[in-house]
């Protein structure tokens, strides 16, 4: 799909943006479930600028980070179902536990995270704000959670 990118695609593009002028915005997370909450968040990313990109776990950093055997649904899948949503303009798959090296490489204008997380929390905080980046939190109220989808799944089985 044309939206999944590698990160030195990714940095080529970003380069591109900077030099257009073009507000770079980024976001990361698992995405292993999708569900309302996430696209209410993206949505409201994609406003804070032109291009909005998606960063997602890989399988094996989602394991790792969740502590699980496989994820629900796997990053190629993940990936092309983010790219299907208009709202974004390009995914990328992350190897790490955080999104930190994908952000120092990229450097997005904004770093945009779902109201689970307040400005103070970002895992990634330092390094955003290390290159005068900025963090929006973005979304409704934390009222989805794939925990809870997995949960409800599994009391109706």
């Amino acid at each position: 799909m044309a939206k999944i990118k590698t990160i030195e695609e990714m940095e080529r593009i970003r380069c591109s943006a900077a030099k257009l002028g073009h507000k770079f915005v980024f976001t990361n997370g698992c995405f292993d479930i999708l569900h309302v909450g996430h696209l209410r968040s993206l949505a409201e990313a994609k406003k804070l600028g032109a291009i909005l990109t998606v960063a997602i776990n890989s399988d094996e950093s989602l394991k790792k980070l969740k502590n699980m055997s496989q994820p629900v649904t796997c990053e190629t899948e993940r990936a092309e179902l983010l790219a299907g949503l208009s709202c974004v303009d390009y995914v990328v798959i992350f190897d790490s536990l955080t999104a930190d090296e994908t952000i120092k490489r990229l450097k997005p204008d904004i770093c945009a995270k779902g109201t689970d997380y307040t400005e103070q929390s970002v895992p990634e905080r330092e390094t955003i704000l290390s290159y005068g980046g900025s963090i929006a939190i973005t979304g409704d109220p934390k009222a989805h959670s794939t925990k809870d989808i997995i949960a409800k799944i599994k009391s109706r089985v």
